[in-house]
């Protein structure tokens, strides 16, 4: 069956020397890059949201800023996903995924289908704001935590374990959000990977893979008649060119 990821990052800051703060083009040079601090995640289908940060392994008492061994773990993740979502993912979360893959000599996970729940909103919708916290306000699931600031941020870096227990709760509740946010748009994504595909099904909805579909007429295109499906469960519309002499024909083929 197809395992769909939803998995948002909590990074750090870069360290940098510079002559005047907040002013534009003074940055002399970078003194520490960033790394990874923790991510949260959560397999569609399971009760339990998980949140992995430095602290819980053994090399953060020698070395606090060592990710080597969460990276990995977060590697092993996108190595088993079929389909990954996050908000903002394709800008943001899945590059600096990449980039610490990268940097600690791993090699690309098994390939993987992303759905970016920010562009979904931007591509479908004309909301106020397509960030996670008043997308999320706005549909009535909920709302992101408060850190109090960039402060949490430096706090963690600094080895506070309670800064750390407070960004774990805040990077496991922006994956809470994310899967309701993406349950809601997900009937609406007509460029949603084929979920029946990805399942071996040959008659089930594209975009939820439930089996629980009804035909509602016909379209036409330019090239060929196509028989409408709707599903009774996540409400996705699906379609299949019809066929002489074929009373039964396939969802999964082109939409």
């Amino acid at each position: 069956m197809a395992k769909t990821l939803f998995y948002d990052l909590e990074t750090s800051y870069n360290e940098g020397a510079y002559f005047q703060l907040y002013r534009e083009g003074n940055i002399l040079f970078t003194t520490r890059h960033w790394h990874l601090l923790s991510f949260a995640y959560k397999w569609l289908g399971e009760k339990t949201t998980h949140v992995k940060a430095l602290p819980d392994y053994k090399t953060y008492k020698t070395d606090k800023r060592n990710d080597v061994e969460l990276v990995k773990d977060l590697w092993g993740l996108f190595n088993q996903a079929d389909i990954i979502v996050a908000h903002n993912g394709n800008a943001f979360d899945s590059k600096k995924s990449l980039s610490r893959f990268i940097f600690h000599g791993l090699k690309p996970p098994t390939p993987y289908k992303q759905i970016d729940t920010k562009l979904v909103a931007k591509r479908y919708f004309r909301f106020d704001s397509n960030k996670l916290d008043d997308l999320a306000d706005f549909l009535g699931v909920g709302r992101k935590l408060h850190t109090g600031g960039v402060k949490l941020w430096q706090d963690c870096i600094n080895g506070d374990l309670k800064a750390w227990n407070v960004m774990k709760r805040y990077n496991k509740q922006d994956v809470v959000l994310l899967e309701k946010i993406y349950m809601i748009f997900r009937p609406y994504i007509t460029v949603h990977p084929n979920i029946a595909l990805l399942n071996g099904k040959t008659l089930a909805c594209p975009n939820c893979g439930s089996e629980n579909i009804v035909r509602e007429g016909y379209k036409i295109t330019r090239v060929n008649k196509m028989q409408q499906y709707r599903c009774k469960d996540c409400g996705a519309w699906g379609s299949a060119p019809v066929k002489k002499n074929e009373q039964t024909q396939k969802i999964t083929q082109v939409r």
